[in-house]
């Protein structure tokens, strides 16, 4: 596959990248074509059908589990013994094609990536499709007492925004999509998820990593495999980058550091996951991750700026570099002890296992080889060193006896560093060890079947090390200083990881992907929502002058405590209403009932919500609104009113009215 060309779909992906996407209409944000023949896309479909016959294969197996544990026929029992064999044996290899297939690499990197160090990006979690249309049409019939057909656009729309979420383009249009299904999800969550039951809709997702699916009717499940497949697109943008030049390792280091925020975010959020690569400790190792890709990139980019610096500025480059390649060393060792003590190499792709180890031993490699480069032996002695043909022993003897004479009053490294007499040997000790380590290196690479066969990383140890044994060549012809080699222990010439970098995790920026509730015709949220319960609409008709009237004394029309006279047309006219008070925005409350009244005996209660009057749906107007509008009715006012069941809501209602 490495030698497929780019495709236009992944062309257009490029182009797009830098694109504003909050402006931009919904039309225009879907997912890619799953049928567009992209290296990608090939690679995801291949995903999506292990994930399926992992399933199956899965379900053959824990029904014959059960056949086995239930049977007491022996002939019977050693048959399905056999045939969990066969299945235990086809589910091994298809976990080992989808470890395979995890470990593509290439397909994600950049058009010139040869030469360039690979990095890990991460596989979409495929889902099963969903159909909205009929939980959530019933659900607004029986909680929220209106027509379904109303909602059926916005229904559908949620509907297809989660289908596009199963083939994100490789973009900013791809992250957008995610954000804004995330977002979506708020309103579905409040809307249609009540606490206290379930309405029919399941969420199944497959793992990542292993392909075992795993299914929960919780929408935080949603929410949580959702943010991974955003982490996922922002590692495979961050590997598509032309990491060559300083542009391009920027904006690698941007989508990294925004990955390892999301995981964090998914971390910190979101607990009790059923699929392993939502468990915590392989978050962490994601964080880690991308995190040590992240200042890989950042190393590299400082690497281009030593090369076009002279001579005496880079000197202090090389120290700094050597400081940098050993942080990224220490950070990877970690990471791999971090992976073998909490068993999570059993479910990481063998490629990612072997490539964290190999890197600790590359980065070493460099640390020393930056680390004798920053040593200017010819100017450590402060002599113009002869040629390796006029090098005389006496001179040799007279460096030696310097160095052991000095070697006891010295105190620190940094002072035996400056001794004149000690710069060759210890530049020749760094380019041995990182010698050592680029052959270590080398053997990690040969020992992983996935890793052996990945050229840009062979390219890169190679290039590394064929530079290093050019250096040292040079070194030699300046002096050979055998003698002197046992002068130095390399465990107390270790480099100090330091880093002049400071990371930063990226969290999930929800609020630069706004989106406007789909149903907010049903009303405001926080009152018309999956959580809160009331009586079905009662539809109430109030008219002056009939026979509902007790008598005339007692039909005093009452006014609002606060609005008495209401100008309309520059005249004044006294509001009469039907023996009730409002107070309350959106939706308006019924606040006061008199007795006897057309209210009271047209059964309107204290607390009930205002939410149609004459036909017009009020559960968004305001005091104001309202009362224009029953002032407008003339003697006969319609109302459509609630009674909320949740009592303490009405109890913080009066007092805030109170207060």
């Amino acid at each position: 596959m490495e030698g497929l060309v780019k495709s236009c779909d992944q062309a257009m992906e490029e182009n797009n990248y830098n694109e504003p996407t909050q402006e931009l209409p919904f039309c225009f944000i879907r997912g890619s074509d799953p049928r567009a023949a992209t290296c990608r896309g090939k690679l995801q479909s291949k995903r999506c059908k292990l994930n399926q016959e992992i399933n199956k294969e899965l379900r053959l197996r824990a029904g014959a589990e059960n056949l086995y544990k239930a049977t007491t026929n022996r002939k019977l029992r050693d048959t399905v013994a056999l045939e969990l064999s066969f299945v235990n044996s086809n589910l091994q290899l298809l976990k080992e094609q989808l470890a395979e297939l995890n470990s593509s690499m290439e397909i994600y990197q950049s058009e010139s990536h040869n030469g360039v160090m690979p990095m890990i990006p991460l596989g979409l979690k495929e889902t099963k499709e969903i159909d909205f249309m009929e939980a959530f049409s019933d659900f607004i019939l029986e909680h929220y007492s209106e027509e379904p057909s109303t909602y059926v656009d916005a229904i559908a729309d949620i509907t297809d925004t989660r289908q596009a979420c199963k083939t994100p383009s490789r973009d900013a249009l791809g992250t957008a999509l995610l954000f804004r299904y995330y977002n979506l999800l708020y309103y579905v969550e409040r809307r249609f998820i009540p606490p206290d039951r379930n309405i029919g809709i399941f969420f199944e997702w497959y793992d990542s990593l292993t392909g075992v699916p795993s299914c929960q009717r919780t929408i935080s499940f949603e929410k949580a495999c959702t943010l991974f497949n955003l982490g996922a697109i922002y590692t495979q943008i961050g590997t598509r980058h032309d990491r060559t030049t300083a542009d391009g390792l920027n904006a690698s280091v941007d989508s990294f550091l925004r990955a390892a925020g999301i995981f964090r975010h998914i971390y910190d959020t979101f607990t009790n996951a059923p699929s392993m690569d939502l468990k915590p400790q392989v978050l962490d190792v994601l964080v880690s991750l991308m995190l040590s890709q992240a200042r890989e990139c950042l190393f590299a980019k400082f690497q281009l700026q030593t090369e076009i610096l002279c001579e005496p500025e880079s000197m202090d480059m090389f120290r700094d570099l050597a400081g940098e390649a050993a942080q990224l060393s220490s950070e990877y060792l970690q990471m791999h002890k971090n992976i073998q003590a909490n068993n999570t190499h059993t479910c990481l792709p063998e490629c990612w296992a072997g490539l964290v180890p190999l890197k600790a031993e590359l980065y070493k490699a460099f640390a020393h080889y930056y680390k004798a480069c920053s040593i200017d032996a010819s100017h450590g002695l402060n002599v113009s060193l002869p040629s390796r043909t006029s090098y005389k022993t006496p001179l040799r003897e007279s460096i030696k006896k310097n160095f052991f004479e000095t070697k006891n009053d010295l105190t620190t490294v940094k002072e035996m560093e400056e001794t004149a007499v000690s710069c060759i040997a210890l530049k020749n000790m760094h380019f041995k060890e990182a010698w050592a380590n680029f052959e270590e290196a080398q053997r990690f690479q040969r020992m992983c079947r996935y890793l052996k066969n990945k050229k840009s990383l062979t390219q890169v140890i190679q290039n590394a090390y064929y530079k290093m044994r050019e250096d040292y060549e040079k070194l030699k012809l300046l002096d050979a200083p055998n003698d002197l080699d046992e002068c130095y222990d390399v465990s107390e010439q270790a480099i100090e990881a330091s880093s002049k970098f400071t990371l930063s995790l990226t969290g999930p920026d929800f609020t630069s992907y706004k989106v406007e509730d789909p149903f907010k015709q049903l009303g405001p949220i926080a009152i018309f929502s999956a959580r809160r319960h009331w009586t079905a609409p009662r539809y109430i008709r109030l008219q002056k002058g009939s026979s509902t009237y007790h008598n005339d004394n007692t039909l005093n029309f009452l006014l609002p405590l606060e609005c008495e006279e209401v100008d309309t047309g520059g005249s004044k006219k006294i509001l009469e209403n039907f023996g009730f008070n409002v107070r309350g925005d959106s939706p308006v409350i019924i606040s006061y009932v008199k007795i006897n009244s057309l209210a009271d005996l047209g059964g309107i209660k204290e607390g009930d919500f205002l939410v149609d009057i004459a036909g017009i749906d009020v559960k968004w107007y305001s005091n104001q609104q309202v009362l224009l509008l029953i002032q407008s009715c003339g003697s006969t006012l319609d109302l459509k009113v609630i009674t909320p069941m949740d009592r303490n809501y009405l109890k913080c209602i009066k007092q805030i009215f109170v207060s």
